[in-house]
């Protein structure tokens, strides 16, 4: 296994050196090319910069070869949903923005800029992002809170010819995908036979849902704070959660508890527990990937009891699903590709690039790759690029 890691104590990780990190922000713009003489500046900007800008004027399929915009991803947040933290607002949301836009030129040959927009109506966010994607190969949306990210995404990616991806979706999704594929080839399933129950019908709920039907789960029920997500539900659900109502729980289950009656798989995507009772009414062995951090919805130990693969969101246990594992090389992927869009099919390939990194030394604390396997992201990129030109 390959690693750029380097051996990490808890007790470095203190408040001084946090802040330390921090100040001054994390990011920093250089020149590509160096300027040292009357020679060099007059190529880089005047007069020689008029005849590019002359030359895109006249075919304007020439802005990203001779641009940085093909090459830069936008980080957008609004500061709705951050990490576990919540609605904090646009400027305390900027270090998580830094730290992905950090990511990005760590992992892969992509630039990135973290933008934070002061606008929480759905309209005038989409209107702000649309109007500033020229700069851009690709945007980035982030903590964006749900069911407003929805329409955020949904709109955007009609609106431009530019991939956008919301991360707190798909990339969860993706490396969730190709973690359950892993766990089934260790336990000698398969994705068809699998009964699933995912708590939680926020941004990353539903797209899980989604990619798992996608790569041919059959069987999964959705549950939210309310209960069971069903088409009959009293009250009504939102057309987010009716969408996906009319997809998934083919049994027509409609009580929280017997969601988990067999029940092959859960997949915990929010801060609700789960406790003894429900994993005995599960099938013997199942998977358990409890995704919530830093408190986990099933704890570590009760999880081993009764699993025969557990996953969480946590760095500090085995099988962490780690959305680095996915946007990176997605991005790298779409742009080398020239793609307008991200499609189900350029997922799947990301998921599936994924799992195989793991190979033959797949094992029950290892289904997913480290976060920090340098060999991740080229071969996601790769995978991507494919996929679209395909």
């Amino acid at each position: 296994m390959t690693y750029f890691d380097l051996p990490f104590q808890p007790d470095e990780l203190t408040q001084e050196a946090i802040f330390a990190a921090h100040e001054g922000g994390k990011l920093a713009v250089a020149s590509a090319r160096p300027l040292r003489s009357r020679h060099d500046l007059s190529l880089a900007y005047t007069p020689g910069v008029a005849q590019v800008c002359k030359a895109i004027e006249a075919d304007e399929s020439l802005y990203p070869r001779y641009t940085g915009a093909g090459r830069t991803v936008a980080v957008i947040s609004d500061g709705t949903a951050v990490l576990g933290l919540g609605d904090i607002g646009p400027k305390a949301a900027m270090p998580v923005m830094e730290g992905k836009c950090q990511l990005f030129s760590s992992f892969v040959d992509v630039n990135a800029i973290p933008i934070v927009v002061n606008e929480t109506d759905t309209d005038k966010l989409i209107e702000a992002i649309a109007a500033i994607a020229l700069s851009f190969g690709a945007i980035n949306l982030e903590d964006i809170s749900a069911p407003r990210c929805f329409e955020v995404e949904r709109r955007l990616d009609k609106m431009l010819d530019i991939p956008v991806f919301h991360d707190d979706q798909h990339g969860t999704a993706i490396v969730l995908t190709a973690g359950i594929k892993n766990a089934c080839k260790l336990a000698g399933r398969t994705l068809e036979d699998l009964q699933v129950v995912i708590s939680g019908a926020g941004a990353a709920g539903i797209a899980c849902c989604k990619m798992l039907l996608d790569a041919g789960v059959k069987d999964i029920i959705l549950l939210d704070s309310k209960g069971v997500i069903h088409p009959d539900r009293e009250g009504g659900l939102h057309p987010v959660k009716q969408e996906i109502a009319e997809i998934t729980n083919p049994r027509r289950v409609t009580e929280r508890e017997a969601a988990f009656d067999g029940a092959s798989v859960f997949i915990g995507l929010s801060r609700g527990k789960v406790g003894e009772d429900l994993l005995k009414r599960m099938a013997e062995k199942p998977f358990l990937f409890s995704l919530a951090n830093p408190d986990p919805e099933i704890e570590p130990e009760l999880a081993a009891k009764y699993a025969s693969v557990v996953a969480t969101g946590r760095s500090d246990l085995p099988n962490q699903i780690n959305n680095v594992l996915a946007f990176p090389g997605i991005f790298q992927g779409a742009l080398n590709a020239q793609a307008t869009s991200i499609t189900p099919a350029m997922k799947l390939a990301a998921s599936e690039a994924i799992a195989s990194i793991v190979g033959d030394d797949l094992a029950v604390d290892y289904i997913i790759p480290s976060a920090l396997d340098s060999r991740v992201a080229p071969a996601v990129a790769a995978a991507v690029e494919k996929a679209a030109l395909a």
